[in-house]
């Protein structure tokens, strides 16, 4: 099923917000003044999202110890059972002009095209052992990253479900994806800063 790209774009903001924020030093943090009041600017409503954002506690990255891949499940699961895995969900859903290979019942992406969100180019996507990666998946919110900030107190079913949720994945430029590698957003942004 095709979906909506700004929607997906609009939804992995508020992660990239929230997991964002957590690595601002808790003495910075707490010894400026609310961007709200710094800025002129009437305090949040209660109520909102915006004071509820200001109630989350600041800290600091936690370590990568216990971290492993496999902690999120098999990659790229069939969560949603619709007969393919998370993997051509992601690209059926991303790329345009989209063939399949045959025999997959529209399930195996073969070729398309895609306009990458990091770099601003059009690549053309064709499935092979040395061409796939030209066109990776990405966590928006990295797992390892996750893991540092939470997910390790997920149970196994909740990192599986977190590792293949579609509006934390979108298709992404190769090495770009791995340059990101599992950096958060204060630490990396993509060379397209139209897309920041």
């Amino acid at each position: 099923m095709k979906y909506l790209r700004s929607a997906l774009l609009s939804a992995v903001t508020v992660p990239l917000i929230l997991f964002g924020t957590a690595c601002v030093p808790q003495d910075t943090a707490s010894s400026a003044a609310p961007p709200s009041e710094a800025q002129g600017q009437t305090p949040a409503q209660a109520g909102t999202a915006l004071e509820q954002l200001g109630s989350i506690p600041i800290k600091g990255r936690a370590p990568k110890t216990g971290y492993s891949r496999e902690e999120f499940g098999p990659a790229w699961a069939d969560v949603d059972r619709n007969g393919c895995d998370t993997r051509n969900d992601i690209l059926a859903r991303d790329l345009t002009e989209e063939t399949f290979k045959p025999g997959t019942k529209d399930c195996v992406v073969a070729t398309g095209t895609f306009a990458d969100p990091y770099t601003g180019t059009v690549i053309r996507f064709v499935r092979g052992n040395t061409t796939s990666t030209a066109v990776q998946i990405d966590h928006v919110v990295a797992l390892s990253d996750a893991w540092q900030k939470g997910a390790q107190q997920l149970t196994a079913e909740e990192r599986r479900q977190l590792a293949n949720d579609p509006l934390n994945l979108f298709a992404a430029d190769g090495p770009a994806n791995g340059a990101k590698s599992d950096s958060d957003a204060a630490t990396w942004l993509p060379s397209n800063k139209a897309f920041r």
